[in-house]
């Protein structure tokens, strides 16, 4: 898996000057009117029914943040649990659900771990990306399993007119460096682009010892910087052949090399590798026909001691233990708009899971075959959806899901909202195979959701209020009585989620807070709270732009949570401020600079792991505009 080679030959091409692109024939898709993860459709984000928060590029590059964990930390819904800086396992938590609760999608097609059951989040590369949707609420009876606390679909860069070529490069704390080129274009019914992307950091010590009892923390004690280093590309391109066909793919690989603490092993290899297609059938206005298919590879290597530190060939260039699985799709999609309002899609969804590794699991694939069907229409002031799916596991069999929502627009610019739906998270390989702890038998987890909401939305400000409750059963966990693990937790999370977006006296100003009550509900921990969930969090973004020059600051601040479920072991609350200042030196030129953790806060999301303190970076960008 060290054949990073490749990487920096492509890179090295990507810079190079390109030819430039006859101008376009016409702009490409405004995604920024529109959301398409919510539904499987292109839908208004003013018509939606369901809690919705749209990052797009600028959205991103105004922020400075550094990764996922960094972006989306402290948002509606939100609660991130990182081991320790850069790279490090990063799980997040929507809603009070479990982390391998939440859907996660790249370009639509799913990805994470089957073994594990977790998206590699830490991995995916923000300087490759254009666009996030984060979808709060269950969303199994549109995308099956997993989709309990909702979905999050990131999109990776898309070209919209012209030839454009970009280059990024910066510095800061702890050794950190990045730099990032690329281009992409459109030309007449075509589009291609490409980008590359690097980042090294020497990291800080991931986690501060063993603790007590020993059977704490990270098991090990090892006061040294844990870094990290990736490389990513991304490649994608379409062919619009005439009004009715179109044809698109893209391509994204990462290579990480990550270090950290832990008593088996303190050194891994990984890939993350995203690759998929659509053929797109228009045949009329209003009939639209998609079949989409692609794969999902998240492998690792794991050492026990750096290999380049030792000479290739000896036992210690050898992995410990590797994890390889590949994730197969496909997906035929038909949307009907039957009349003004009224929306009927249709379609077929398959999914292969595949382990490869060096452990022996009982069984190294399963597929999944589903159907469903989906009806969104409007009558007057008044919207309705309503979806259901079935789907047939080869390990567990047939499994239905539904959901239906209903809006009321009213005194102009208000509306509310009411919703139900049930999901269900389908068993990981490691609870069902794994040697001498998996068990064949298990069923998967389930729930029902009730959900309700009023928004504003007017020319200057917009806000919204989202309250919910949802009801887990069957969840899995470690059964002492049969020493495997077994369907017998039940769990509720309950909440309310706040956003507001406005502008004033120049100053545009995006706020988030979230209430959250967690609750396990049987057993010896009955009444106890569910584990690195934090019962309040919120986060304010302040932006303002003086001609050339902009400034910001982000607030970020998490009550305090337990990090076991016997609520012994609690982690306290934290709140950090970051300012940044960008100045545009010319059209295509701009510097960037921002301190993150201004007062240089301790704290941890996970008990005995430490995060940043006050840390500094640099970034000169240049990108002009097509």
């Amino acid at each position: 898996m060290r054949c990073l080679n490749l990487s920096f030959a492509i890179a090295c091409a990507l810079a190079l000057p390109a030819t430039a692109l006859a101008a376009p024939a016409g702009d490409a898709t405004d995604l920024d009117q529109v959301v398409v993860t919510a539904n499987r459709t292109a839908v208004s984000v003013n018509d939606l029914l369901t809690p919705v928060d749209v990052l797009d590029r600028a959205d991103i590059e105004r922020s400075q943040a550094r990764d996922l964990n960094d972006l989306l930390r402290g948002r509606a819904g939100i609660t991130l649990a990182n081991q320790g800086g850069p790279g490090k396992l990063t799980t997040l938590f929507l809603r009070g659900s479990e982390s391998d609760h939440v859907l996660v999608l790249v370009d639509g097609i799913r990805i994470g771990s089957p073994t594990s059951g977790l998206a590699a989040l830490q991995d995916l590369p923000l300087e490759l990306i254009d666009r996030i949707e984060i979808v709060r609420g269950p969303r199994s009876s549109l995308y099956g399993a997993d989709a309990i606390g909702g979905v999050i679909q990131v999109f990776t860069r898309r070209e919209r007119q012209g030839f454009a070529p970009r280059v990024h490069a910066g510095g800061g704390s702890n050794g950190t460096v990045e730099f990032g080129t690329g281009f992409g274009g459109r030309s007449g019914g075509s589009w291609f682009g490409a980008d590359y992307s690097f980042r090294k950091t020497q990291g800080i010590n991931a986690c501060r010892g063993a603790g007590f009892p020993v059977f704490a923390g990270c098991f090990t004690d090892e006061p040294d910087r844990d870094g990290y280093e990736s490389h990513a590309l991304s490649l994608r391109g379409g062919i619009e052949f005439n009004e009715q066909w179109s044809i698109e793919g893209q391509a994204l690989r990462v290579e990480g090399q990550n270090e950290y603490d832990g008593s088996f092993g303190n050194y891994s290899e990984t890939i993350q590798q995203v690759i998929g297609g659509k053929l797109i059938w228009k045949p009329s206005e209003r009939i639209n026909v998609q079949l989409s298919a692609g794969r999902n590879v998240d492998a690792s290597d794991n050492y026990d001691l750096l290999p380049r530190a030792f000479p290739t060939g000896t036992i210690f260039d050898r992995p410990l233990s590797y994890f390889r699985t590949d994730r197969d799709s496909a997906t035929l999609q038909a949307d009907f708009n039957l009349f003004d309002g009224h929306v009927l899609s249709a379609g077929f969804d398959w999914l292969r899971d595949r382990v490869n590794s060096d452990t022996s699991y009982d069984e190294i694939e399963r597929d999944n075959k589903a159907g469903f069907v989906q009806y969104q229409g409007r009558f007057g002031n008044q919207s309705f959806e309503a979806s259901v799916r079935r789907d047939d596991n080869e390990q567990f069999g047939g499994h239905t899901t539904g959901g239906a929502a209903w809006g009321l627009n009213f005194a102009d610019n208000w509306r509310v909202t009411v919703g139900y739906g049930t999901a269900f998270k389908a068993p990981t390989f490691n609870e069902l195979y794994f040697p001498f702890f998996g068990n064949a038998n298990l069923k998967p987890e389930e729930s029902k959701t009730w959900e309700v909401g009023l928004a504003y939305r007017g020319d200057n400000f917009n806000a919204r209020i989202d309250g919910f409750d949802t009801r887990v059963e069957e969840l899995i966990t470690f059964d002492s009585a049969i020493n495997l693990p077994n369907n017998i937790e039940r769990a509720r999370m309950r909440g309310a989620e706040i956003g507001i977006d406005t502008t004033f006296a120049q100053w545009t100003l995006a706020a988030s807070a979230s209430w959250l009550d967690t609750e396990n509900r049987v057993g010896f921990f009955r009444g106890n709270d569910l584990p690195r969930r934090a019962k309040h969090s919120a986060r304010i973004d302040l932006d303002r732009a003086f001609g050339k020059f902009r400034v910001g600051v982000t607030a970020v601040g998490y009550g305090s949570r337990y990090d076991d479920v016997a609520n012994s072991a609690r982690v306290g609350g934290y709140g950090t401020m970051d300012l940044r200042a960008e100045y545009a030196i010319s059209d295509a030129l701009s510097l960037q600079a921002r301190v993150a953790n201004v007062f240089d806060r301790e704290y941890e999301t996970v008990s005995y792991y430490n995060q940043p303190g006050r840390e500094w970076f640099v970034t000169l960008r240049y990108a002009p505009k097509p």
